[in-house]
């Protein structure tokens, strides 16, 4: 049931949570938002390589789906920040806001598989919880996106 890959995928999502929540409530450009951050994304890399080897639904399933979405924004992200292309900042500032968003609704699906029985009552109860999260993760963006006078 347990796979070392299991938990180096788990730790890794911790990690991640912390950092993320870290990083999206402290300020940004500091040092220290520079040091979480990439502690963040090299723990949200390690935790999308390792789900590639774990396989509860038979194959690829749509949680793989996901972390390859959740990969991407981590390199547009990423991206943003080593080009310094023209908007790099509001770039930066939306992909990595997003990939915490998405890990927090990931955390759902997860929380979902290990307590929910019932497939039709699982998936209900991940969209329920996965829409609550992303409008919320929505309004901190968009507040915080004002702050930072990001459009």
């Amino acid at each position: 049931m347990f796979s070392t890959i299991g938990y180096i995928h788990l730790a890794c999502a911790v990690i991640s949570m912390i950092t993320g929540l870290v990083v999206v409530f402290n300020t940004k450009g500091t040092k220290f938002h520079k040091k979480i951050g990439y502690m963040y994304v090299s723990n949200m890399l390690l935790m999308n390589i390792t789900s590639f080897f774990i396989s509860n639904f038979n194959g690829f399933s749509i949680f793989h789906f996901f972390a390859i979405v959740s990969f991407i924004t981590i390199l547009g992200g990423m991206y943003a920040v080593l080009k310094k292309h023209k908007n790099w900042l509001a770039s930066h500032y939306y992909f990595m806001s997003w990939s915490v968003v998405g890990l927090y609704c990931a955390f759902w699906s997860e929380v979902g598989t290990r307590f929910v029985n019932n497939m039709e009552e699982f998936w209900w109860a991940v969209m329920i919880a996965t829409f609550l999260t992303a409008f919320l993760g929505s309004k901190i963006i968009n507040k915080n996106a004002k702050k930072l006078n990001i459009k």
